[in-house]
């Protein structure tokens, strides 16, 4: 390398090393586990405390589609990737208008990004949008730390406060497991959806049909790219909040009904199962369900789900069975318990290969099929996006 280039490269390092050490010294943070594990950090966003289940992401890219994506609510995300706001923040690759993490914990946060689509920086954004987070973390002992003793409450704190004193608040939390948080971020009133996705240079726009199929997702914290992925396979949308009853649902004349991820436990969405079992009994119907929806679609025909013990948060999870195999985009918690599954009414298609759980499974008799991983790969790989026609042509078959 010539001399005068290393010089320059030299030079921008320190640059951006000056950069972070001034947005870091201001205000220091600390990270405060359940098991009273204390992290010290630098804070960075919104400053205050902030209390949620403390998880990881594997993921290399995508930290603002899983900072906005509604699945993350309630939780305090760990990226494993060792520096997070590269490319900035744009408004394209947005899952939902606000973001629905509670707090963001990372080793070294970006301050200057460079990216042709970025329009602010991820720290901006953060201060912006009241996101709490923490920099300056040995995030590798924290991955490892909750591997071993899985995923615990945690709170993130600049206000000053001992360690004492948030692990006294931090004791008043409640877990997750039990919690309903469908009902949160669902929208509170039904809309529809119809514009294909507005990333030009996404390659996995489809032809439409000259009459599209008329489709009812239940939100129960759905995200954009899903939206897309079914608009881009022919669907016209109609989304109704995660409480709608049945009567309401078959008002609308669907052709099949969807149901989307969101948060928390799915044995706590009773309304939703509810839901499901009284579309389970319009036998013609074809129904997809996604993550939480995947598992309500489980729980309605007898299944029973789990905590997982640490997760499944990552864009590179190997799924299939019977030699095939698709890399896919994970988010989630919980999975349906394959013995507990009816077997007279219920295939398991797809296996996650690293820990053999439900990735995937297919009613017997009827036109419904659930997903637990994330087809729409926002972020994360494509190889899923067969799932979205196969909810198309079971449509197009019943026409």
């Amino acid at each position: 390398m010539p001399w005068k280039v290393a010089r320059k490269n030299e030079e921008a390092i320190a640059a951006s090393c000056l950069l972070l050490m001034t947005a870091t010294n201001e205000l220091t943070a600390r990270l405060v586990l359940q098991d009273g594990t204390v992290l010290e950090g630098f804070a960075c966003g919104q400053h205050g405390s902030v209390i949620g289940e403390v998880v990881f992401n594997t993921g290399m890219t995508g930290y603002q589609e899983v900072l906005t994506d509604p699945s993350y609510a309630g939780q305090l995300i760990t990226f494993t990737y060792p520096e997070i706001g590269n490319t900035g923040v744009n408004s394209d690759d947005q899952e939902a208008d606000e973001p629905h993490a509670r707090g963001l914990i990372v080793r070294q946060l970006s301050p200057q990004p460079s990216n042709w689509r970025s329009q602010q920086s991820l720290p901006e954004w953060m201060e912006q949008h009241g996101v709490i987070g923490i920099q300056g973390v040995d995030t590798r002992a924290l991955v490892r730390h909750l591997r071993e003793l899985g995923p615990m409450n945690g709170v993130i704190s600049s206000d000053g406060r001992s360690a004492v004193e948030l692990l006294e608040e931090l004791n008043q939390a409640p877990s997750m497991e039990g919690l309903n948080l469908a009902d949160q971020v669902s929208t509170p009133t039904p809309y529809t959806w119809n514009k294909p996705c507005g990333v030009k240079f996404d390659q996995r726009l489809q032809s439409r049909p000259e009459l599209p199929y008329r489709v009812v997702a239940i939100d129960f914290g759905i995200k954009r790219a899903i939206l897309n992925r079914l608009v881009g396979h022919g669907c016209d949308l109609t989304i109704l909040p995660a409480n709608t009853d049945l009567n309401t649902v078959l008002s609308h004349e669907p052709e099949g009904v969807f149901l989307s991820n969101g948060p928390g436990d799915p044995a706590a969405v009773t309304s939703g199962i509810k839901l499901a079992r009284g579309l389970l009994e319009q036998s013609c119907l074809p129904m997809f369900g996604i993550c939480l929806g995947h598992q309500i679609l489980g729980l309605a025909l007898g299944g029973k789900t789990f905590k997982l013990a640490y997760g499944h948060r990552g864009l590179n999870h190997p799924c299939g069975t019977n030699g095939q195999v698709e890399i896919t985009s994970q988010n989630h918690g919980f999975a349906l318990d394959a013995a507990s599954l009816p077997t007279d009414k219920i295939e398991v298609t797809h296996f996650n290969l690293n820990d053999r759980t439900v990735a995937a499974f297919a009613h017997r008799e009827q036109p419904v099929f659930g997903v637990q991983y994330h087809p729409e790969a926002s972020p994360g790989p494509h190889d899923a996006d067969h799932h979205f026609a196969r909810f198309a042509a079971l449509m197009a078959a019943r026409r």
